[in-house]
């Protein structure tokens, strides 16, 4: 793969070695386990002296795959594939931290992240802190003695606020901070992290990675070191990718470029449409002018990527009418699908939070997420221009 250096060909191209049968497409090993050669190969597997596959909760050839397309995608050295986007999330944070750690995260961030940062972790002892995307100038005061890791999202759920990455990896880097970023609105495709210092990435491959809807799976990418933790981690805690599923996803990630780029031209035809029109208070898009991390954006993001916010005239009752108008878009909280779909955050994947918290982030009672799909810009305006009329 060392000759090949643009995203698509590494994408199409990087596959697992054929076997006996000379297969095009890799094939699916829906094993649970492989058999060794004789007692010492065993030993000598476990023992982590030789590379090899064991069990399908360790590795599994079609995982192999996915993980090594990600990592040519993203610019890392090593990765770990598991069951889900939310697997990925506690893993890459749960591998690192014990009881007396401090965690530091932008304050807009998935709902059941939040959870984990805010329920989970203090049964364990780990302290966290918010910091405000809009005030930059406060996070290094907030950095403690005992912090080991910051978290961000960028672009954030759902609110699509922006941080500057080679700001915030100069940042950790100076006090010794893992970077972690979830990367899942951006995919590879918009936006590398790792590039600007960031020294874990995490992925929620339901989403654009698989792009149609059909798997559950989630992706973490670091260095060699950092991913030993992570495996170390993961192996033992078991949230492991089913090979089917990596099967799935590799094949997927074959056509994200083409995918993500019409995603987001439509996105933005979508954002700017949505600007002018009466019933509509704000919209956010990273790559409209109108937006206000616009210089970022267009600083560390290849394209705007496919995900546009709105705010409705009207309050939670516009917003209620227009998911119960709408017919070619579809209701429902999943996104990243070739269908453009649309939820309504305050009500359902940012429930948990509070009114108090959701307001910080800007999550108000009328907002909308629109996940752009792949059909005609000319339909999906259609449908939205008579959901809000």
């Amino acid at each position: 793969m060392a000759d090949f250096e643009n995203f698509e060909t590494l994408a199409v191209r990087s596959q697992i070695e054929r076997s006996q049968h000379r297969e095009h497409s890799a094939p699916i090993y829906m094993t649970s386990s492989f058999v060794f050669e004789d007692a010492e190969q065993a030993r000598a597997m476990f023992a982590d002296e030789i590379p090899g596959n064991i069990y399908s909760r360790y590795s599994n050839p079609n995982t192999s795959e996915f993980i090594e397309k990600v990592c040519l995608m993203e610019g890392a050295e090593d990765g770990f594939a598991v069951a889900s986007g939310m697997s990925a999330m506690f893993t890459s944070m749960a591998a690192f931290l014990k009881s007396g750690d401090h965690v530091l995260a932008c304050r807009s961030i998935f709902g059941s992240t939040h959870q984990i940062i805010t329920q989970l972790f203090p049964r364990w002892g780990i302290e966290h802190s918010y910091a405000d995307i809009d005030k930059p100038e406060t996070w290094e005061a907030m950095i403690r003695p005992n912090t080991k890791m910051i978290f961000i999202e960028t672009p954030s759920n759902p609110n699509l606020d922006l941080i500057d990455l080679e700001w915030i990896g100069k940042l950790a880097n100076k006090h010794g901070v893992l970077l972690n970023v979830d990367n899942c609105f951006a995919t590879p495709y918009l936006q590398n992290p790792l590039k600007y210092g960031a020294h874990i990435v995490t992925h929620s491959a339901t989403k654009f990675m698989d792009g149609q809807g059909r798997a559950i799976g989630g992706v973490i990418v670091a260095s060699k070191e950092l991913t030993k933790e992570m495996r170390f981690f993961a192996r033992h805690t078991g949230p492991s990718m089913s090979p089917f599923n990596a099967w799935i996803l590799s094949k997927s990630l074959e056509t994200l470029a083409v995918r993500m780029e019409r995603h987001c031209e439509n996105a933005l035809k979508l954002a700017t449409w949505l600007e002018n029109h009466p019933k509509v208070e704000k919209v956010k898009y990273p790559f409209l002018p109108s937006h206000p991390q616009y210089d970022i954006a267009k600083k560390q993001m290849r394209y705007g990527g496919a995900i546009v916010t709105f705010y409705a005239k009207g309050g939670i009752e516009k917003g209620k009418s227009f998911l119960n108008k709408v017919k070619l878009i579809s209701h429902t909280p999943n996104l990243g699908d070739t269908r453009t779909s649309a939820t309504h955050p305050a009500s359902t994947t940012h429930s948990k939070l509070t009114d108090e918290e959701r307001n910080k982030v800007g999550i108000s009672a009328g907002l909308i997420r629109i996940s752009v799909g792949l059909e005609h810009i000319d339909d999906i305006i259609k449908d939205v221009d008579q959901a809000l009329s």
